[in-house]
């Protein structure tokens, strides 16, 4: 491998948390932009009405990827081995959230097309589908 990661394929008996971090840490950039761009578009959700209802889930996200985040950046400074476990349990919740939230969106979209599929099918049946 020429990656700078390839040591961490490598059976080796001790890993420093510093190393076992390094992947993760080297895009925690990247994570609190996305954090970010979550906790805005949350807010910006919940300047409607509708919004109001499902802003929590954008922001809480954003939260998590924020403090997944930070706890990376302690764990590859400091060495700790708490805050790497913290790191990959916020990731765990993001992830889990997300899936679940994909999943509801396919069944919406299936739904949707089972509906509006059974009213095209009526339409024409009763043939009084527009021309």
């Amino acid at each position: 491998m020429s990656d700078s990661y390839s040591s961490l394929g490598q059976a080796t008996a001790n890993h420093s948390v510093q190393d076992l971090s390094q992947p993760l840490a080297s895009g925690k950039g990247w994570m609190k932009f996305v954090g970010i761009m979550f906790i805005i578009q949350g807010a910006v959700t919940a300047l409607t009405i509708v919004g109001i209802v499902i802003a929590w889930l954008p922001i809480w996200t954003g939260v998590l990827l924020m403090q997944a985040s930070s706890a990376i950046e302690r764990a590859q400074l400091t060495g700790d081995s708490s805050a790497l476990k913290e790191s990959l349990a916020r990731l765990r919740t993001y992830f889990i959230i997300q899936g679940v939230l994909y999943l509801v969106g396919i069944v919406v979209v299936v739904l949707y097309f089972i509906f509006f599929g059974a009213m095209f099918a009526a339409m024409m049946k009763n043939g009084t589908f527009p021309h």
